[in-house]
């Protein structure tokens, strides 16, 4: 895996600005309650592609640099420019260390890392979440943010900060309850916020 810088660049001013004024137009409220946290694994609710195109801007506003991981195959060509660009870690799944122990080492290693996942790993309706995101929060001893995208009330941000206690199905009560007032663009593609049964076990 590429190693990640341990300052991320900020974003410049004009940059910042021009974002600001776009979500102004679009007519959102942008919401950050992660105060002077600098590393973190978040996570939200993903069911339509305007999540990115409102959501970007919006961590441009809050000058949070996060970053997402992606196939080595996104980072080759012409497409690695941007996909670095815009956060993008690659990650090789040919390795004996999975996505876990990559995602865990990389914010131990790191002073400045904001670990942004998909917990459901889709955009498509799903029967329950994947666990990767609350392993590797444990694992690296970091909080969970909970992101979000609220299409009712037009607002979007870093909302409730929560720190794995290790039980996960108590720590998943609370982030199922943070999102139950929140309306993601398509309610419909947005399957139950749980863990399968047996994750616990493993």
């Amino acid at each position: 895996m590429t190693n990640v810088p341990e300052h991320p660049q900020q974003v410049p001013c004009p940059v910042s600005w021009i974002c600001r004024l776009y979500i102004r137009l679009m007519g959102w409220t942008i919401v950050d309650n992660t105060g002077d946290i600098t590393k973190c694994v978040a996570i939200g609710v993903h069911t339509s592609s305007w999540d990115g195109i409102i959501g970007i801007p919006a961590l441009f506003v809050l000058n949070k640099p996060f970053r997402w991981m992606g196939k080595e195959s996104l980072f080759r060509g012409w497409k690695s420019f941007f996909a670095r660009k815009l956060g993008g870690i690659p990650i090789d799944r040919a390795t004996h260390n999975n996505v876990v122990d990559q995602s865990i080492h990389l914010l131990r290693e790191s002073d400045h890392l904001n670990l942004c996942i998909a917990p459901e790993g889709t955009r498509k309706r799903v029967d329950h979440w994947r666990t990767g995101f609350y392993h590797i929060a444990v694992g690296a001893g970091v909080p969970i943010v909970l992101g979000y995208f609220d299409y009712a009330r037009k607002e979007c941000g870093l909302g409730k900060v929560i720190i794995p206690s290790g039980d996960m199905e108590a720590d998943m009560v609370i982030i199922r309850a943070f999102y139950a007032d929140k309306k993601p663009k398509h309610p419909e593609r947005q399957g139950e916020i749980r863990f399968a049964p047996d994750a616990q076990k493993a």
